[in-house]
């Protein structure tokens, strides 16, 4: 097996060969960043809507809530396959990367809407009520009062989760989308070693997810520095 390696090393790292694999790391990077700060974006929107206490957004809130549970409870693979179905059963012409990023979206945004949620509600409720008491507007109350200090607990599971999830988009492959594990297998198909290909993915993977973990963990020490130093 050595001697194969050694053998197909030059022809595997040839130029087409690597221009496709870069493609297809820069897709699982894009798919990854996009879809997840869409998410973070409209989980916000949804952990503020948990979070509120308006008899008026009773509906609102059921319903941010059945939606979290919901597709915190589906695999990936599942949500995957259910809109690349629900796009066809409405004759919607979209392409495979398309649904494979509102899939992402739709899961992003039920984990980073409780991250969120999480975060907002770590805030002792004394700091909500002495806000509203100073007849603060709720975008008034989070801005000044409630997010410089949620953020540091929100920051650290949030990059966890994103991280955890460039692995997740490999399940794209399963409907044509050409990200890292797609392109493994073309070139596995056209005669290339298993080993050699799936260890240059493994590679790629580890290189696109170890600098975001890097910078992650500094994160979280730098919070829990700021949160002694608070004390």
């Amino acid at each position: 097996m050595l001697t194969r390696l050694v053998e197909e090393l030059p022809q595997f790292f040839g130029y087409y060969n690597v221009i496709f694999l870069v493609k297809a790391a820069a897709t699982t990077l894009y798919l990854s960043a996009v879809g997840c700060s869409l998410g973070l974006m409209l989980g916000f929107s949804i952990a503020i809507i948990r979070v509120t206490r308006g008899n008026s957004l009773i509906p609102a809130r059921f319903l941010s809530i059945s939606y979290v549970e919901f597709f915190r409870r589906i695999p990936f693979l599942v949500t995957l396959m259910v809109v690349f179905f629900f796009y066809q059963a409405i004759d919607l012409d979209v392409s495979v990367f398309t649904v494979a990023l509102t899939a992402v979206c739709l899961i992003a945004t039920s984990y980073t809407a409780e991250i969120v949620r999480s975060g907002l509600e770590s805030v002792n409720i004394m700091q909500w009520e002495a806000a509203e008491s100073m007849n603060f507007t709720l975008g008034q109350t989070l801005r000044t009062v409630i997010l410089p200090q949620a953020w540091k607990v929100i920051l650290p599971p949030a990059f966890s989760f994103f991280i955890l999830f460039i692995k997740d988009t490999a399940l794209a492959s399963q409907i044509g989308v050409i990200e890292l594990t797609y392109s493994a297998k073309v070139l596995n198909n056209k005669g290339f070693s298993a080993v050699l290909v799936f260890g240059s993915v493994l590679f790629l993977y580890f290189v696109i997810s170890y600098p975001l973990a890097r910078f992650g963990g500094w994160m979280e020490k730098k919070l829990a520095v700021s949160k002694r130093g608070e004390r």
